[in-house]
């Protein structure tokens, strides 16, 4: 098996990346939040300038290259999306 692994762990130096896209998926309070005004809610989950530029690119190759989780950036951009629709979900 010398194969490389098709699967990274995230990085330590991502938790607060990772941390933002697990409170978008999970938590209505801060997808709220992130509505009404996105940067003041990233400032308040810690993130930098860069991880910001990132999150609000949504784009997906960069946010995992920079060590988010590909579950997460797929599932808080999903959860937006549903937020933005008129579509009930059960």
């Amino acid at each position: 098996m010398n194969e490389p692994a098709h699967y990274r762990f995230p990085p330590a130096s991502a938790y607060r990346l990772n941390r933002c896209l697990f409170a978008l998926k999970s938590d209505a309070a801060f997808r709220k939040r992130w509505e009404e005004n996105a940067a003041r809610a990233m400032t308040e989950a810690g993130l930098g300038h860069d991880e910001q530029a990132l999150m609000l690119a949504r784009d997906r190759d960069a946010l995992v290259a920079a060590g988010a989780h590909p579950y997460l950036v797929f599932m808080a951009d999903l959860r937006l999306r549903m937020d933005r629709s008129s579509v009930e979900y059960f």
